[in-house]
């Protein structure tokens, strides 16, 4: 199942991919537009964050083929094509996996200057109004373990836009968060989508996907098995197994 549409920015066509005999996606095609957010929602198991990883390509595919950005993720080969990639399309991850040594703004510059080659000066800029966008002024020099998980999360949000993405993917980023934390990171990617940030979000946060999303993705033991428009799909599911996961959910 899929959106058919001619100008995505994003677009997965039949894709497959098994660990030894965990068959994990089954065939997933999707398109997502510039300037849309699109959710991925379905229970553990069934496929998103791989898919997502297949996107950035983290994970290589089995078939099927991956555009992302204007990038064949499919046909990567070498090292420049990948950090090539993971330039215009930047991965958000449930862990903030940021540098325990290095300072909040040090973290941020860390891939624009040392993969990228940019100017440390103009890094620095770009990085202090990332800290002021995601509401983390005045933090710059603070490390990561003085900061509360919704703060480094953020900081990993504005590490992901310092390489000045096309696309962005959130992988359940406010899983491992306390609920009064949560909203902050919700609010930031929100404004994102707001300015028009091409996303792609994995996430159990029903009301945000609702609220948020262009197109709500179902996946389900490795397959797509319902998408559409928020209102409809949370309104009036089709499949009988997206109305039961949103019984449990909503």
């Amino acid at each position: 199942m899929t959106n058919d549409r001619a100008d995505a920015i994003v677009r997965v066509e039949a894709v497959t991919k098994a660990f030894g005999t965990n068959q994990v996606l089954r065939g997933v095609s999707m398109t997502v537009n510039k300037g849309e957010a699109a959710a991925l929602i379905g229970p553990s198991g069934s496929g998103k964050s791989t898919l997502l990883r297949c996107i950035n390509g983290l994970v290589p595919i089995d078939s099927g083929q991956i555009h992302a950005a204007g990038h064949a993720v499919h046909a990567l080969a070498g090292s420049a094509e990948r950090i090539a990639l993971r330039k215009d399309v930047c991965m958000v991850f449930q862990q903030y996996n940021l540098f325990p040594h290095m300072t909040v703004l040090d973290n941020i510059m860390l891939a624009p200057v040392q993969v990228l080659g940019q100017s440390r000066d103009e890094v620095r800029e770009r990085a202090t109004k990332l800290l002021a966008k995601v509401r983390l002024t005045g933090k710059e020099s603070a490390y990561p373990g003085h900061l509360s998980g919704g703060q480094q999360q953020r900081v990993a949000i504005a590490r992901a836009l310092a390489m000045r993405p096309s696309v962005m993917l959130f992988d359940e980023v406010t899983a491992a968060l306390d609920p009064e934390t949560v909203k902050e990171v919700l609010n930031t990617i929100r404004e994102l989508v707001d300015e028009g940030m091409t996303c792609i979000l994995v996430t159990h946060e029903m009301r945000f996907a609702r609220e948020v999303a262009h197109h709500v993705y179902f996946t389900d033991k490795g397959l797509i098995v319902e998408h559409g428009a928020p209102a409809e799909f949370f309104d009036a599911p089709r499949d009988p197994r997206t109305r039961e996961f949103l019984g449990h959910m909503l």
